[in-house]
């Protein structure tokens, strides 16, 4: 006998946020304005759903800017590129197209702004991340990564009064908070953007895991194992006392996770597709699971413009 819990809770807000929507959208409408190909430089975004989806349409992803034929379109990630990128693009004659998230882009300014005031900058962020390779990339000479509080005792800088930070947009709310409380005691005149860079949709299904896991037994959380902020969803979750694991989709629910399990959460990442959340919770109805409901922290309703490449080609497109 399969095991059923007696109710399901889905976390709201979940899945897609804005920038993600923004992204997906633009390779979709690349692909029916210019037709395939269309050229992705890395994932349009981390899940991989939703890649392999652009991938039959005709989006063809590289992993650099230099492998794409000369002349052809690029679309460059949500997770933003260092101008090197821009530049190596230029010379090679393609047509660009910038689907970073707005609030990526955001980080990307302060980096500038900080760097071309003399400041040394402290990214709080995973080494390797997309994100963090692009924002480095606007200030090299500038700025240092930092990922623990450990690593913040171990710093050194040329002048602890010129100090500034920023992180990438996708970290724990929490575990941000400590190293930045870490950061202020080591350096007491450290600046930082003058709001936070976490972004608005990290933050909110981070706080609806915080709330969730407290009345659950078990949140599985669907997302890529690439995905930043999908993995701190999990961590969330065990942080505040649920079992938690991350998945694809259904067919990696592992039957001993489900055991003695009456309360099971469902929340998705930012690069999460709905349906596969829907696919989820028929996976538990189809075991005898009822009791289905909404666990609603905050209502969101943040929407961003299509990149003006895109506005422009489809304005044209309608004379």
């Amino acid at each position: 006998m399969s095991s059923a819990p007696e109710k399901l809770l889905l976390a709201a807000p979940r899945g897609y946020c804005a920038g993600v929507d923004r992204a997906v959208q633009t390779v979709e409408r690349a692909l029916e304005l210019y037709g395939p190909p269309v050229y992705v430089r890395k994932e349009i975004v981390h899940n991989k759903h939703v890649v392999a989806e652009l991938r039959e349409r005709g989006a063809i992803f590289v992993e650099e800017e230099t492998e794409v034929p000369e002349g052809e379109t690029v679309v460059f990630s949500a997770h933003g590129v260092a101008p090197a990128v821009h530049s190596n693009a230029g010379a090679r004659g393609l047509k660009t197209i910038d689907a970073t998230c707005p609030l990526v882009t955001k980080v990307h300014v302060e980096a500038k702004k900080f760097a071309a005031e003399g400041y040394t900058i402290v990214l709080i962020g995973h080494a390797g991340h997309e994100e963090v390779e692009g924002t480095m990339g606007e200030a090299p000479e500038n700025i240092v990564l930092i990922e623990t509080e450990a690593d913040v005792e171990r710093l050194e800088v040329s002048d602890p009064d010129r100090v500034a930070f920023i992180s990438q947009t996708t970290l724990s709310v929490d575990e941000t908070r400590a190293i930045i409380t870490r950061l202020r005691e080591k350096f007491p005149n450290i600046t930082g953007p003058r709001t936070d860079d976490i972004c608005y949709a990290t933050t909110n299904r981070q706080m609806a895991v915080r709330q969730m896991a407290r009345e659950c037994d078990l949140v599985l959380v669907i997302g890529s194992s690439n995905s930043s902020n999908s993995n701190r969803l999990v961590e969330v979750a065990r942080d505040h006392g649920a079992d938690s694991y991350l998945i694809d989709n259904e067919r990696q629910v592992q039957e001993e996770w489900l055991e003695g399990k009456r309360v099971v959460g469902i929340s998705s990442g930012a690069s999460a597709p709905e349906d596969l959340v829907q696919r989820l919770v028929q996976f538990f109805r189809d075991r005898g699971t009822e009791e289905v409901s909404e666990f609603e922290v905050v209502k969101e309703d943040v929407r961003f413009m299509l990149p003006k490449t895109i506005r422009k080609a489809l304005a044209e497109a309608q004379l």
